[in-house]
Order: structure tokens, then sequence, then C-alpha cells
């Protein structure tokens, strides 16, 4: 049967679930963090997942308007202090993917200061993909290959990504849309893709379980008969 070990989700629709309701879209960004807690505590529960991924910001969202992004570098920065006492009680290690140089000082310090206070958690590794993109991390993986002289294969590449996660069993999009949106493009070669028209602030732990349960009944035959 399958094992949800890794689950990956594309958390779409906070924008448009607070135009719906007339308000400014960084409402819905506040509902979503608190789904994030949500769904984060439920699968530090669950007995089969050890990871889970979120997109939570890609290489191509400083396209938007810049009160939007600067109220989202906010949010994050005050979302990881807040949650700090969540990851210590669900046992949850904090892990980061992409590039995080051109967040501000304080960000980075927060960010590291996080993962360092949760480093010996085990129940679950929850990742932020945070001014992450698919390709630009293929791309700088292959750069510290030859920086390191290193001839890539299958078998090492995964130790040049930006962390050791293994790879994805269920990739998962909320908001109705159809696509991966350059989201972990190498360790979702072989995911299970679950799209969903629930936009993000309205998932529950509910929907994800039963998404799990589907899971379990899919045919995985990774390439073969």
């Amino acid at each position: 049967m399958n094992r949800a070990r890794h689950i990956a989700i594309i958390m779409d629709g906070n924008g448009r679930w607070a135009v719906q309701r007339g308000m400014q879209r960084i409402r819905g960004h506040e509902r979503g963090a608190e789904v994030v807690r949500e769904i984060t505590t439920y699968c530090a529960q669950h007995p089969e997942v050890e990871v889970l991924t979120l997109y939570a910001f890609s290489t191509e969202n400083w396209k938007r308007p810049k009160v939007e992004v600067d109220f989202l570098m906010r949010l994050l920065d005050r979302w990881l202090a807040q949650e700090l006492p969540t990851y210590q009680r669900e046992g949850v290690r904090f892990e980061v993917i992409g590039d995080l140089s051109k967040f501000s000082p304080q960000l980075q310090e927060r960010i590291a200061m996080t993962r360092e206070k949760t480093q010996h958690n085990d129940r679950l590794t929850q990742v932020l993909a945070l001014n992450y993109g698919g390709r630009d991390e293929i791309v700088r993986a292959c750069r510290k290959a030859c920086q390191a002289g290193v001839e890539l294969d299958e078998t090492n590449f995964e130790a040049f990504l930006d962390a050791n996660l293994g790879d994805v069993d269920m990739l998962i999009r909320t908001g109705g849309e159809q696509r991966i949106s350059n989201f972990l493009l190498w360790r979702a070669a072989y995911a299970e893709l679950f799209f969903t028209k629930t936009l993000w602030p309205d998932f529950t732990p509910e929907e994800l379980a039963q998404m799990i349960a589907a899971f379990k009944g899919r045919e995985r035959r990774f390439g073969a008969i």
C-alpha cells in the first residue's frame, strides 16, 4: 500500500479568497497562514507523513505589487516568531529551500534561528519554499557540483539540492489551477498529483485526509508495467 511519506502543497487562492469576501488580499494571506498551522499539526500527528513541503513564496512572486510583497515578508517574520511554540509542541523540524539572499538580514536571521531551535525535532519536517523555483534550484545545484568538481548522476544529485528531502509522494495544488508552477521539479518526478478547487484558506485537514486515502488506492508503477 502506498505511503504518504512526503506531501508537497502549492498553497493557491489566498488573494481570491479575500477578494470574494470584499477584503484586502492581505487578509487572505493572514487566513492562509492559520491554515498552514492546521495542516502542519495534522501532518505532525499523522503516522505516515514525515515531510511537508509548502510553496510559500516563488521566485516569480516578486512581480506582485510591492505593498503586498512587503506585507508577506512581515507576515513571514511574525509567523515564524509566533509558531516556534507550535513547532516545539508538535515535534516539527523547520527547514527552508530557495535562495534566501534576497531577504532582509532580519528575516534571514529569523529563519536561521528557527532552524537552529527546531533541529532536533523529529516527528515531522516542515519545509517552506521561499524565493523558490524548481529550475533555479536545479541550476544552483549544478553550479555547486561544478565548483566541487563532482560528476553528477541521478544518485548524487540530491546532495546538491537545497535540502535532502527525498522524492515527493503527493503533490497537491489548491485553488483550481492544474499545473505545478515550477515547484520541486526534480523531486516530483513520480509524484501523484491532486488538484482541488478549494481555495487555500478553506483547505482543511479533513480534505487532506480524503486525498491521502485516495492516494493509497492509486497504482504507482514508476515506469513499470
